[in-house]
This record gives C-alpha cells, sequence and structure tokens, in this order.
C-alpha cells in the first residue's frame, strides 16, 4: 500500500498543473452549494430576527418592502414621506409607542438615521464609548462606522451632500461624534444615529443664522427697524451647531408638517396592534401598516426560488465537471500506456494498475475535501459580514 501511495505521490507532483486543476474543479463544485447554503441560512436568521422582533411599521402606502429596507436595515431606497403629525395621533390614541425614522441622508457613505432616544432601547443598544445623545447636532456611531472610518468619541462627521451642486444652499452638517455603540451584529453597527431634528438640520428644515441685530455687514441687512430687522439670502447659515449657536436654530413652520419615512409602532398588546392595523385597512387611506416579518417571509420565499434555480444550475454543472474528470482519467490512462506496460513487465498486475490510479484519485479527493473544509471554515466564520455585505448592505 505504501509503494502505491509513493509511486501515485510521485506522479501527481510530477504534473502539478494538471493536479491543481483537478483539486481546483472537485473543490468549486464542492464548496459552492455548501456556501450557498451557509449564507442563505444566515440571511434568513438576519432577516428574520431582526423583522420578528418588530411589531409594526407605518408608513406612505406603496412597496412593503421598500419601508422594511429602509427601516429595519436603513437601505438607501427612500419610500414615500409621511408627515410628523402621524407620530402626534398615534401618540395621542395611547395604543402604541410610536418611534419615528427619517433615513433619506448619508455621512462618508453611511446611513444618517433620525430617530428619538426610544430606539436605543427598545434595540437595547449600548454605548461602548462616550456617552448617549443629548443636543442638536450630535451623532452616535455604530460599531462598524467607528472601526472603518477611525472616529471616537470627540470627532466629527459630516453629513453628505444629495447633489453635487445644491441649488437649494443646504449645507452638509458637521456632527460631533459624541458615543460609539457596542457591537451587535446588525445594521445598527452600519449606522450614523441621530436625533431626528438632527435629521431635519441636515436637510436645511431647521437651522440657525447670525444674530441680525448684531451684524456689522449691512450687505445682508434689507431693513432694519426699531422692533426688527430684515435679512436677506445673503445671511450665513450655520453648517456646525455649537455652544454658541444652538440657540438660534429653529423651525420654519408646524414641525407636524415635517418629514419622515417610517414610524416603528409598539402596540401595548395584541388587540390594540390589531385595532392600529383595521384603522389603515382603507385602500384610500395614504398610509398602510406592515407586519415586517411577514413582508420579509414573502422575500425570503422569492430568495429560495431563485436558491432552488441556483442548486439545479450547480448540479449540471457538477455533473459535467464529473463527466470532465472522468474523461481526464479516461485519457490520462491511453497516455499512460507505456508506463502500465513497463508496470506489467516488472511483474505488476492489473490490480496493481488499478491501485495505482484508485490511490491518485484519493489523494486529488482528499486534497479537495481538506480545501473545501478551510473554505467552509472561513464562510462559516465571516457568514455574517458576508450576508451583510451581499444581502442587506
Amino acid at each position: 500500500m505504501m509503494d502505491s501511495l509513493t509511486i501515485a505521490w510521485k506522479y501527481i507532483m510530477y504534473y502539478k498543473a494538471r493536479t491543481a486543476t483537478l483539486i481546483a474543479c472537485v473543490t468549486l463544485i464542492a464548496v459552492l452549494p455548501l456556501a450557498l447554503e451557509v449564507l442563505l441560512n444566515e440571511s434568513e436568521q438576519q432577516l428574520l430576527s431582526r423583522a420578528d422582533s418588530t411589531p409594526l411599521l407605518l408608513g406612505s402606502r406603496g412597496s412593503a418592502l421598500d419601508l422594511v429596507m429602509n427601516s429595519l436595515y436603513f437601505d438607501d431606497e427612500t419610500p414615500g414621506l409621511i408627515s410628523m403629525s402621524v407620530v402626534d395621533e398615534i401618540d395621542a390614541s395611547g395604543l402604541a409607542i410610536p418611534i419615528p425614522f427619517y433615513v433619506s441622508f448619508q455621512a462618508r457613505g453611511f446611513p444618517i438615521v433620525g430617530t428619538t432616544l426610544d430606539y436605543f432601547d427598545f434595540r437595547e443598544l449600548r454605548i461602548a464609548q462616550g456617552r448617549q445623545l443629548a443636543l442638536l447636532g450630535e451623532t452616535v456611531i455604530g460599531a462598524e462606522v467607528a472601526e472603518r472610518l477611525g472616529l471616537v468619541p470627540g470627532d466629527s462627521l459630516l453629513s453628505s451632500p444629495e447633489t453635487m451642486f445644491d441649488l437649494a444652499g443646504v449645507y452638509p452638517l458637521k456632527m460631533k461624534v459624541v458615543g460609539v455603540l457596542a457591537r451587535s451584529y446588525t445594521a445598527d453597527d452600519l449606522a450614523v444615529l441621530v436625533d431626528i431634528k438632527t435629521a431635519w438640520v441636515v436637510q436645511g428644515l431647521v437651522h440657525g443664522h447670525e444674530d441680525v441685530s448684531q451684524t456689522e455687514d449691512d450687505s445682508v441687512i434689507i431693513k432694519r427697524g426699531e422692533d426688527n430687522v430684515v435679512a436677506n439670502a445673503k445671511l450665513m447659515q450655520y453648517t456646525e451647531i455649537t455652544q454658541d449657536n444652538i440657540d438660534s436654530f429653529h423651525f420654519h413652520g408646524s414641525s407636524a408638517d415635517y418629514p419622515l419615512t417610517t414610524v416603528l409602532l409598539l402596540p401595548n398588546d395584541e388587540r390594540t396592534g390589531t385595532i392600529l392595523r383595521g384603522r389603515y385597512l382603507d385602500a384610500s387611506n395614504p398610509y398602510q401598516i406592515v407586519e415586517p416579518g411577514d413582508v420579509i417571509d414573502g422575500l425570503l420565499a422569492n430568495i429560495f426560488r431563485i436558491k432552488n434555480v441556483l442548486d439545479a444550475v450547480i448540479l449540471v454543472v457538477g455533473i459535467a465537471t464529473a463527466l470532465a474528470l472522468i474523461l481526464v482519467f479516461a485519457l490520462s490512462l491511453r497516455l499512460r500506456q507505456r508506463e502500465i506496460r513497463t508496470v506489467f513487465r516488472i511483474g505488476g498486475s492489473r490490480s496493481t494498475i488499478a491501485r495505482l490510479l484508485a490511490t491518485e484519485i484519493a489523494i486529488i479527493l482528499l486534497a479537495s475535501g481538506l480545501l473545501c473544509v478551510v473554505a467552509m471554515v472561513v464562510v462559516d466564520s465571516y457568514s455574517n459580514e458576508l450576508v451583510r455585505s451581499l444581502f442587506i448592505g
């Protein structure tokens, strides 16, 4: 047996390129379906766990999937906007605790999530460094954001403009990083969390001006009276909120008309949740309430239908590869006729030839198996990050 192993090893090491090709083909065919299964199982677990823990979402009538993906995973597909007045209505009804969201902007490629402190309690998000939000213009960032951008409490983060040339005159907001969240292995790790009013500042709906009564620049003054001063559009808008100018930031119009992307609802119990859903069943109502678990179940059903197609494709490719491998070994036998005759001449039998060939195949399969195990360990170890980048992020 050792003689067969030695001869087979010498042979496959002599033909390194052919051996490496065979090993790679076998490994890929084995790894692809297994890796796909691991990633889909991980995606299912991540999607369902976050969706199932979220009772209800209220948003603009339209795509329920866009609504859920934007609210739960901060996807950049912004659903139709709703007004802050909905939060006041839900709060006044006493049927649920409303948590507003405004997810429409980014900061260096990461979503800015405007919400309230109730969200931190609901998701059980813990501050690992720094402190919680307290003032306008502050932000608490996810662990992944902090790691990738190299930010710590005390640093600043600039919001990204929606377009290269902002004709509306809305400038990027320089936000102060006051805290970093503990890693939760969810979409919150990739979020820039701010107060809902700070999100409105980013959009330019809430802004501050220099004190026009104290300015010495007459070019910004249209009219100066005893009781008031009227300024023109040249008046400077702040792009950073500090202790000196925070009191100058103000709303224009009623805050009830300010935009939100969605409202997360925490019903008091199952009965109040049913009552709330019933109030928004009418198709003529511009708003809708969805259960994230049901929406994600539908998404996963589509994903697994695609998986069945991929499994069929991989099976066909696997059969083709197996036939190709058989052909390679068959052709190898024809090309090795001189070697086989030499083995016969030195006293070898047909069983000896079969044993040599079987040993070569066993070595190739063993090497492929080891590589497959290593690949699956890597995929399993990084499945969480892979799923977030491929399926969610």
